[in-house]
């Protein structure tokens, strides 16, 4: 199964604060700014989402279809495909796919410890 990109998304409470500190850890910001409440940073091949009140908890996020600096692979495992396995392997999705579609779309699961899941396709 092939779940492409990977990154953690982090809920903040100051954007400033933590772009600061990742920026000491060696962090460029990559994407999104401040007036959108948002930042995405990278270091190598390592990205960390910092997001101001969108929402409570922490997410690992995967991208089917972008590699690590969010450009368009062509072999990749359709957000789709990923579902129907998860589904066959008996693990509950709190949030499906419309598996008829194609495109864009995204599922929400959880592990055993409550972390949340996003396999988010925007290809």
């Amino acid at each position: 199964m092939q779940l492409g990109a990977f990154s953690i998304s982090l809920s903040v409470k100051n954007l400033q604060a933590s772009k600061e500190f990742y920026e000491k850890l060696g962090f460029e910001v990559f994407a999104g700014g401040d007036e959108q409440n948002y930042l995405i940073m990278k270091n190598d091949q390592t990205l960390i989402g910092l997001f101001h009140e969108m929402f409570e908890k922490n997410i690992l996020t995967f991208n089917p279809g972008w590699n690590q600096e969010a450009q368009e692979i062509s072999d990749y495992d359709d957000v789709r495909k990923i579902q129907k396995s998860l589904k066959e392997s008996g693990i509950p999705l709190a949030q499906e796919a419309d598996p008829n579609g194609s495109g864009p779309a995204s599922i929400l699961l959880f592990d055993p410890d409550g972390n949340s899941i996003v396999i988010d396709q925007h290809v």
